[in-house]
């Protein structure tokens, strides 16, 4: 088994997510099997209970975990097998050594970080590698310097002592900073950086440098010299002028693959990008533009809605069409009113989210799509605020609402699933991971999927209350979506509208560049030719 790890220093943020995946790809396109995990040094045991705000989207695996959003990035990139061992924080490494000291599997040891802890975390990385594959990647999450990180460190660098280090390969990505005063880029924060690491006793073997202006000769010679990295594996990463997706070619201009095939004396075949080069170049030479506004509540990063971006680039590559997008914060909607804040757009799209802010904001933008006949498309909240909307205005329950914001309505359209009633915690316990939904034929998202079963992931705890099918059936209401096990309703459609969608679950988050999802591509199409819509069977 080889192994590579990818720390990070100088400031976060940096993009070891994306140069993770990156690599995952390169290697792929050799024909060689990765896997790829994220170890993140936060003391919660995952990511569920973390604010959008702060930590941006939770991604949700095939298998039901709550993960940090690199997860996403790595299933976007590459064709790694991504589940609940792809993601361990220190909560996590932390409640399984003191899961073993109480049943006594320590045999009455002092238990200490070191051996204990380093040895778990040790077991998290080789758990992927007893399956087929012929790289192990693993990103640590932090900045070399932090002291929650230390751990970590210490255990990649006994692994690289172990396996030996023709298998073992250190990829350390920093910044090399530009002072406009001075016009200089300066390499001291990375040497400082290196300089931490090889006291931990880690010698990166290559270096990644972001950088908003080209390295210079000199300044790899420099950091060549005094990080003790040969200068041929000093990578310039320059901060990409259009897309995420340049990153993987760029690597490959530099022939960092080629670095890493030769260090871990890997047998593969020639690098084969035809596919994803072919994906980036529509993506770059789109001429046309369709305009999607997004509403939600976490606009001010761009990690709270991750997913959901880049599932609408995917659909926009798969129409040859560049998408806009419209960031539109559902407070403003509801004091400055929808038709002012979504005139002229092609398309509208109200994604998942938790809490009461903001909910009548996203009504009110899906009451303009309704009586616009504007393309739309609900995602876990927005299917349910697409439901309160319409029971509203349409079946005259003017206090329809959902549970969640309104325990004690009348119209509880949307309420509480059956097996969540008994739930007390909150970490790990909502509906998650991927079920069953069975399509109605002739619908749009038959047409879309061309499937009568499909599988997606959920995360939430709320529900279409079955009570009120019949009554929005005979209003033009198409349940065209169901989960066979329990009857949930998972998909909703309007018929007499050009493209009018709400889904219980989560499909950003099986979308990728080369496959974009079925539904994003079908959203960006009816929003393309807005106000035509697509042709039902």
């Amino acid at each position: 088994m080889k192994y590579i790890f990818v720390t990070g220093g100088v400031v976060s943020s940096l993009g070891k997510g994306l140069t993770t995946a990156s690599i995952g790809l390169l290697l792929e396109s050799r024909g060689l099997k990765v896997s790829l995990q994220k170890f993140d040094p936060y003391i919660n045991v995952d990511a569920g209970t973390m604010n959008p705000f702060q930590h941006g989207e939770v991604y949700v695996t095939e298998d039901g975990a709550e993960a940090d959003l690199d997860l996403g990035h790595y299933e976007r990139f590459t064709n790694a097998k991504i589940t609940r061992l792809s993601n361990y924080t220190t909560g996590k490494i932390y409640s399984s050594v003191i899961a073993k000291e109480r049943a006594g599997e320590y045999l009455g040891k002092t238990v200490q970080v070191i051996p204990h802890v380093t040895n778990e975390i040790k077991i998290a990385i080789r758990n992927p590698s007893r399956e087929e594959v012929d790289v192990s990647i693993a990103e640590m999450g932090g900045t070399v310097g932090d002291i929650e990180s230390l751990p970590f460190l210490e255990a990649i660098r006994q692994i690289g002592l172990e396996e030996g280090r023709n298998n073992v390969l250190y990829i350390h990505l920093t910044l090399i900073p530009y002072l406009r005063a001075s016009q200089e880029m300066k390499s001291k924060p990375t040497q400082q950086s290196v300089g931490k690491l090889r006291e931990i006793g880690i010698q990166p073997d290559i270096l990644i440098c972001r950088t908003e202006k080209p390295l210079s000769n000199e300044i790899k010679e420099k950091l060549a010299l005094f990080c003790n990295v040969k200068i041929e594996n000093v990578i310039e990463e320059k901060d990409v002028d259009f897309s995420i997706y340049e990153v993987p070619v760029i690597f490959a201009s530099q022939k960092m693959d080629e670095r890493i095939i030769k260090h871990l004396s890997l047998k593969c075949t020639e690098s084969d990008l035809s596919e994803w080069q072919d994906m980036l170049n529509r993506l770059k030479h789109s001429d046309e533009t369709v305009k999607i506004a997004v509403v939600g509540k976490y606009l001010e990063l761009q990690d709270s809605y991750k997913s959901i971006y880049e599932a609408l680039t995917h659909g926009g590559v798969a129409n040859n069409v560049r998408v806009e997008i419209k960031r539109v914060n559902s407070e403003e909607i509801e004091r400055n009113g929808a038709e002012k804040m979504l005139q002229g757009v092609n398309g509208i799209l109200v994604p998942g989210g938790f809490g009461e802010r903001g909910v009548e904001g996203k009504i009110l933008s899906i009451k303009y799509a309704r009586e616009k006949r504007i393309p739309f498309f609900g995602i876990c909240l927005g299917m349910q605020c697409a439901t309160i909307e319409f029971a509203r205005n349409v079946l005259c329950l003017n206090d329809a609402h959902s549970c969640e914001f309104a325990p004690t309505t009348s119209n509880p359209v949307i309420d509480l699933m059956t097996e969540q009633k008994q739930v007390k915690t909150i970490g790990g316990s909502m509906r998650l991971g991927a079920y069953p939904c069975e399509l109605k034929e002739h619908s749009l998202t038959f047409i879309a999927y061309k499937s009568k079963l499909v599988y997606e992931r959920h995360r939430h705890r709320y529900e279409f209350n079955n009570r009120y099918k019949e009554l929005f059936s005979a209003k033009g209401w198409d349940f065209s979506g169901i989960c066979p096990s329990n009857e949930l309703v998972e998909i909703i459609e309007l018929k007499d509208h050009p493209w009018f969608v709400g889904v219980q679950f989560h499909p950003e988050f099986k979308s990728k560049l080369v496959k974009p999802h079925p539904l994003f591509r079908d959203f960006i199409k009816a929003s393309r030719f807005s106000g035509t819509g697509i042709k039902r069977g």
